[in-house]
């Protein structure tokens, strides 16, 4: 990907996404107030939590590149994880007290690669307690810690891949941990997977690591530490045009085309009942809109008007 001009750290910066590395131990709001210093500008967000505990790919849009978040939150992702089992954790992970432990040393192989097929796919899944999901306009996370019952509603989620990469047993150990790759749709959490295959085995279980590696296509590997962002954040921006293609189909318009999108007219579908958002882009290269086409007339999501404000 094209990167935007380097600007001195805390200097304002343009339009576009950072693919940030995040630390274990930061919240995602915690990185967003760090880019907004560095970045000098308050309209940084991000497509999607991770908690604090996880590392990996955090997305976060700066200035226009807020409206483009948007796009990448419903993206498929991909994570690395270790599962222990053995242990059931009030927060499914390894943040939370554990509320009870069991021998899980001698679950059979053949056992944890059966209750893994059955989490493979397209299942209905119970978020965890310690979610950020609202309850009644108050994050369900609040509730637990306020000492308050959450109940959550299943929801659909597919599991595209759930990969067991290997087991260890330390030497008179109770507990056995798996380390796993998944690759999984929006909204399908992790740790309930932890916590689902240790109920399926009968042992419980929990979440002890989790890094993302993907957001769509973006990836760890183009992922920039802070540190690294402290000394040019200008550097490693990606572009709103890099940005909008990494996620989205291309429509290109001509001139009028163009004009029109870009004044609040209504252009005919190249496609339509195309389903799903197509990126709308100019002659010059630059991202026009976001663009819906499921009827004759394609209707605009986001506009990105040049120079306008973020």
């Amino acid at each position: 990907m094209s990167r935007a001009r380097p600007a001195a750290p805390g200097a304002p910066i343009g339009d576009g996404l950072l693919v940030v590395d995040k630390p274990s131990g930061w919240t995602s709001h915690d990185v967003v107030a760090r880019a907004r210093g560095i970045c000098g500008t308050r309209r940084v967000g991000h497509a999607g939590t991770l908690d604090p505990m996880a590392t990996g790919v955090l997305v976060l849009g700066v200035n226009r590149g807020t409206k483009l978040l948007t796009f990448f939150v419903g993206c498929d992702k991909t994570y690395s994880a270790t599962i222990r089992l053995g242990e059931t954790t009030v927060t499914d992970d390894a943040e939370g007290e554990v509320t009870a432990a069991v021998d899980a040393s001698a679950v059979a192989d053949r056992s944890v690669a059966e209750a893994v097929r059955a989490l493979t796919g397209p299942i209905r899944q119970v978020p965890s307690a310690v979610s950020a999901i609202k309850v009644d306009g108050v994050r369900s996370y609040a509730r637990v810690r306020s000492g308050k019952a959450v109940d959550l509603a299943a929801r659909p989620v597919t599991v595209h891949r759930f990969d067991v990469l290997g087991r260890r047993t330390a030497p008179g150990a109770r507990h056995t941990d798996l380390d796993v790759q998944v690759a999984v749709s929006s909204g399908t959490y992790v740790r309930a997977l932890a916590r689902d295959l240790g109920v399926a085995l009968g042992v419980g279980g929990h979440l002890t690591a989790l890094r993302r590696t993907t957001v769509g296509h973006l990836t760890a590997e183009c992922a920039v530490p802070l540190d690294d962002l402290e000394l040019d954040a200008g550097a490693h921006l990606v572009s709103l045009a890099d940005a909008v293609t990494a996620v989205l189909p291309v429509r290109q318009l001509d001139d009028a085309e163009t004009d029109a999108v870009r004044h609040g007219r209504r252009i005919p579908s190249a496609e339509p009942g195309r389903s799903g958002p197509v990126a709308a882009m100019s002659p010059d290269g630059h991202v026009v809109a976001v663009l819906e086409e499921s009827s004759d007339q394609a209707r605009s999501l986001v506009v990105l008007r040049p120079g306008a404000p973020g």
